[in-house]
């Protein structure tokens, strides 16, 4: 099969390479996917430079955890009636050596889901991290209905199908972007009220949009660069979800945050128990089906310019940068 792969870590162009490598075997309890397409995500490509860490975790690594293909052969254990379909595939890359970017990847049964016949590959391999992150994110909120959240990044990723999913809980959402091209995105995706940071005091704004109370949830792209400001924008027993930060290292205001009972919970999407995750499968499968949710832009680069694509996202890709296999 043809696939990317890289044996040291660095700039793309010096480490990335493209070649043969054998075909995989499902071994018990896996599946066997053609890889359609291969999703690039911010951290494939810190994993890669030596961002996340220098150390190379296995020899040889083949990049990427999402993509989307159809089964072609399942392992012992494994029923048969998953030959033929259509999947996405979930944490391909994740504590294994061989990810989505190549042909073929061979992967537990659970780590694939149900792509419906409506929904393209291209927003299948879009699909894995964003789309489990934005669901938990939303789902340890607990109930919504009537609550007001503030999502960051509102039109990214992964803040684009949460300010979705909340509001299709029921919540008002306050969404933060920072463009007035994002702020009319962010209405279209479900957003009640839209903040442009780069123009706009977004803790004065969020207090006169909630008459001085602030909001109950904070979904948190970025805790280092907006911690300083959460004692501001929650209410009185408020809460942040936080799923990424800029930097290793946050500073939160102690005063604010404890007389408001404030709450920070954290969690990264690979490591979401199989249980939970299933859950989120069984929910985001019908509002796939149903062609409800509004997905990204997407930019399709070859697999001999898988190159180019990691440098896309790099540079802060306004789309969701794809590699297809099959050219």
């Amino acid at each position: 099969m043809k696939a990317a792969h890289y044996s040291s870590k660095g700039p793309a162009q010096d480490v990335l390479v493209v070649g043969d490598e054998p075909d995989p075997t499902p071994e018990a309890g896996e599946v066997l996917v053609r890889i359609a397409h291969s999703g690039v995500n911010p951290s494939d490509v810190k994993s890669r430079s030596g961002v996340t860490s220098p150390a190379m975790e296995f020899p040889r690594v083949i990049p990427h955890s999402d993509g989307a293909g159809i089964v072609e052969a399942v392992g012992a254990g494994v029923s048969e009636q998953w030959i033929g379909r259509r999947v996405w595939t979930i944490n391909g890359q994740w504590r294994r050596p061989f990810g989505t970017a190549a042909e073929l990847i061979a992967l537990p049964e659970d780590q694939v889901a149900p792509l419906p016949d409506n929904v393209s590959t291209e927003t299948g391999a879009s699909l894995g991290i964003p789309l489990l992150t934005a669901w938990y994110a939303v789902y340890a909120c607990g109930g919504l209905l009537g609550k007001t959240v503030l999502v960051y990044g509102a039109t990214g990723a992964v803040g684009g199908y949460a300010t979705q999913l909340a509001a299709f809980s029921g919540a008002r959402v306050i969404g933060v972007v920072g463009s007035d091209e994002k702020c009319r995105l962010a209405s279209r995706l479900g957003a009640e009220w839209v903040i442009n940071r780069n123009v706009q005091d977004v803790t004065a704004t969020v207090r006169e949009m909630t008459s001085g109370k602030g909001v109950d949830v904070i979904i948190e792209v970025d805790a280092a660069a907006n911690a300083g400001k959460y004692g501001e924008l929650l209410k009185f027993g408020g809460e942040v979800i936080i799923y990424g930060s800029g930097a290793g290292v946050i500073e939160v205001p102690f005063r604010p945050m404890i007389v408001g009972f404030a709450n920070l919970r954290f969690f990264i999407v690979y490591n979401l128990p199989v249980a939970v995750r299933q859950a989120a499968i069984d929910a985001l499968t019908p509002l796939l089906e149903r062609g409800v949710l509004q997905h990204p832009q997407v930019e399709i680069f070859p697999l001999a310019e898988i190159v180019k694509a990691h440098e896309r996202v790099e540079s802060g890709a306004n789309a969701k940068i794809l590699v297809d296999m099959q050219r």
